[in-house]
């Protein structure tokens, strides 16, 4: 074992994995220890690591050979492609350990753990020997210093102490600050419920939105069921109306008309819109908030417009230029630019004299198979939907496209794997 031979859990989250020849297998995920007996540190089984693929596995920690400051190398390329599950007697260090509450020994003072230092042993096991921990304050109080003590110095952090007492969540959520809302949404689907929904309970609005948006459908359900019907609205005023309406589309009639009911007016009717079409037609998977331009606006006001940090890549990747007004459904439609074509264009010309008018438009009506025979014979990653009154309704993007393609579930089990490393018998 090369590398640190001392390591704090939450420093893992994020890192690239590595085989012995520089092949990357993924990033760490999480860390898996087994409990222990009475006071003993409890000893690391190895880590969750995330595929490319979202997939996560377990890697034994046997197979790993050095833990840098940047990275975490392999002794082997052979790893185990099984989902990776939690066993009873397990907990994993970032989703459950961090926030426990545990007490002193010394002062029976309540301290909340921030963090969890490992140690390798001449054995070559890994232990979580020492806790980094705060002292437990109210909400708006100034946080404590931090402490660093030894694991036999606390007590509560036996197995069913942790599975069942309440958390905050405000580590975990630090270690979540760094990780896109993909990425966040992996993490809790893999949580016990009781942390998910502390997980849940601790995220604003706009986070949760976003990663609601990435959770399997399932667990998209559950989490909205969990919220309560203010909340749950709030949080669905927050979300892109198409991924809004995707969500209400699988609800009981009676849960979507009351949620619609509770959100607001401007918020809920561009959902209300989308409702209207079948889920598999370019009007159920458009969103109806495009970037969409008057004809005088400049190519200037366009490129400052698509330089919109929300706005996913394949949806900058188009401007529609329209009469007023610029809301979805819009004045007539006149026309699209994409954004190379921006690029190459002085910033003082008008859109309206770069806009491509013959590029076919896409009804409402038109199924999953025709939109996505339109993508591969334009080579777009963004299409226009028109009505017959050529109104712009909304915009089709590729990974909308790709969501209702990929094999149902997929969120949930990750991507088939088209390179599998060896596995062992």
């Amino acid at each position: 074992m090369g590398g640190a031979t001392r390591v704090y859990a939450a420093q893992l989250a994020g890192l690239g994995v590595f085989g012995p020849d520089g092949e990357s297998v993924g990033k760490v995920r999480d860390v898996v220890v087994g409990m222990r007996i009475a006071r003993q540190a409890p000893r690391v089984l190895g880590l969750v690591v995330e595929l490319v693929t979202r997939r996560r596995i377990f890697v034994p920690m046997l197979r790993v050979n050095a833990i840098e400051p940047n990275a975490v190398t392999l002794a082997t390329g052979s790893v185990n492609l099984r989902r990776f599950h939690q066993r009873p007697n397990e907990l994993l260090v970032l989703g459950e350990m961090l926030d426990a509450r545990v007490r002193l020994r010394s002062t029976d003072v309540e301290m909340i753990v921030v963090d969890a230092g490992m140690e390798q042993t001449r054995t070559r096991d890994w232990l979580v020997t020492r806790l980094a921990v705060r002292e437990r304050t109210g909400r708006l109080a100034r946080r404590g210093p931090l402490q660093v003590v030894a694991w036999d110095e606390v007590t509560g952090l036996g197995l069913a102490e942790i599975t069942g007492q309440p958390q905050g969540a405000q580590e975990l959520l630090a270690v979540f600050d760094t990780m896109r809302a993909v990425d966040v949404a992996s993490a809790l689907h893999e949580l016990p419920l009781k942390r998910r929904y502390e997980v849940v309970d601790a995220l604003d609005d706009e986070r949760l939105a976003d990663v609601i948006e990435e959770l399997p459908e399932d667990d998209q359900k559950d989490v909205l069921t969990y919220l309560g019907e203010d909340r749950a609205a709030d949080v669905l005023e927050a979300m892109n109306p198409d991924d809004a309406a995707d969500l209400l589309g699988e609800l009981p009639e009676r849960h979507k008309d009351r949620l619609l009911e509770l959100m607001e007016p401007e918020e809920s009717a561009p959902v209300r819109r989308l409702l209207a079409y079948s889920f598999d037609t370019a009007g159920g998977l458009m969103t109806p908030e495009p970037v969409v331009l008057a004809p005088d606006a400049t190519v200037a006001e366009a490129l400052a417009l698509v330089r919109n940090p929300d706005l996913t890549p394949a949806l900058a990747s188009m401007v529609f230029v329209c009469r007023p007004p610029s809301a979805t459904p819009t004045g007539r439609y006149l026309g699209c630019v994409h954004i190379q074509q921006l690029l190459r264009e002085p910033p003082s010309h008008l859109v309206a004299g770069v806009a491509d008018a013959d590029l076919a438009r896409l009804p409402p009506t038109a199924t999953l198979g025709e939109v996505t025979r339109y993508f591969a014979a334009y080579n777009l990653v963004c299409a226009p939907v028109v009505d017959d009154q050529e109104h712009l309704l909304g915009a089709v993007t590729v990974d909308d496209v790709l969501d209702h393609l990929l094999p149902e579930g997929w969120r949930e089990t990750g991507l088939p794997e088209t390179e599998e490393l060896d596995q062992p018998g």
